[in-house]
C-alpha cells in the first residue's frame, strides 16, 4: 500500500504540482498565488479542526484560488500520509445533509457551497462565498479534473470489499487511525454501519500484519470484554484481520 502511495504522490505531490494540475474553467482564472499549511501551522487556517486532521497523518496543505471578478472559488488540497488517511479524513466529515457526485475521485459529496472528495494521498475540499448553479457547475468541473489528475484510479481502501454487503449502511465506510471505542490496542481500524431488524450495529476489521499480532489484539480484546480467548484458523484471510461487533 505505502508503495501505491509513493506512485500517486508523484502525480500531484507538491504544491506547485497541485496548482498545475488544477482544469481551466471558462470564465474564472487561477490566481497566482497559493499558500501553503504544514502540521506546525495548519491551525492557522482551519483552527479547531487541526487536531483531527493531524491524527489521520496530514502532511501539507495547499490552497488555491479560482477568481472570477468578485467571485471565487477556493480550492484546499491536503496531502496524507497514506491514501487510508485521506479517505479516513473525507470520511469524518462526510455528511448525508450532502448530495454525492459519481465519478469524482474515490468519492465527492458537496451542497450549494462547497464540494469535497478524496484522491489517493489527498483530500480536497473546494468551496465559493456564492450560491448557484453556475458555481456548482464550476466546482464539479475543477473536482473532476483534479481528481483524475490525481489518481484516475482512487477508490475506497480494498478492505472494504470483504465487508458483508448485507444490511449495510450506504456512506458509512470510515477509518479510524487509533483509539477506536477508546482503546489504543484497537488501530487503525476500518468500519461500517449495518441494520438488521431495526437493530443497528458497527463492524470493524483492522490489519494484524501477523498472525502473532492478531493473538495480541485478540486478547486484549477478549480481556475488555471479560470473554474467554479463544483463537482460530479463521482469524487469518488473505491478510491477517481481527473483526468484531459492538452496541
Amino acid at each position: 500500500m505505502s508503495l501505491c502511495c509513493f506512485a500517486v504522490q508523484a502525480l500531484s505531490q507538491t504544491p506547485q504540482e497541485l496548482k498545475s494540475d488544477l482544469p481551466p474553467v471558462e470564465g474564472w482564472t487561477v490566481t497566482p498565488e497559493i499558500e501553503v499549511f504544514n502540521r506546525d501551522n495548519l491551525y492557522e487556517r482551519i483552527n479547531g479542526a487541526a487536531p483531527l486532521f493531524l491524527e489521520n497523518n496530514f502532511q501539507e496543505m495547499t490552497s488555491m484560488v479560482y477568481a472570477k471578478g468578485e467571485d471565487y472559488i477556493t480550492v484546499q488540497a491536503y496531502r496524507h500520509a497514506t491514501p487510508e488517511d485521506a479517505f479516513g479524513m473525507y470520511a469524518s466529515e462526510r455528511s448525508t445533509d450532502m448530495a454525492f457526485y459519481p465519478g469524482i475521485g474515490g468519492e465527492a459529496q458537496g451542497d450549494g457551497y462547497g464540494l469535497y472528495f478524496f484522491s489517493g494521498c489527498v483530500y480536497v475540499k473546494i468551496s465559493t462565498g456564492n450560491e448557484g448553479e453556475d458555481f456548482i457547475a464550476a466546482m464539479l468541473q475543477i473536482a473532476k479534473g483534479l481528481a483524475g489528475k490525481i489518481d484516475p484510479k482512487a477508490s475506497y481502501p480494498p478492505i472494504f470489499a470483504k465487508f458483508p454487503k448485507q444490511g449495510a449502511v450506504p456512506h458509512t465506510e470510515a477509518y479510524i487511525t487509533s483509539n477506536y471505542i477508546g482503546h489504543e490496542f484497537l488501530k487503525p481500524v476500518y468500519t461500517v454501519n449495518y441494520e438488521f431488524d431495526g437493530k443497528k450495529f458497527q463492524v470493524f476489521a483492522l490489519d494484524a500484519k501477523t498472525a502473532e499480532n492478531a493473538k495480541k489484539i485478540l486478547t486484549a480484546y477478549y480481556a475488555f470484554a471479560r470473554q474467554p480467548e479463544e483463537f482460530s484458523k479463521a482469524t487469518c484471510w488473505s491478510m491477517t484481520v481481527t473483526t468484531g461487533l459492538f452496541r
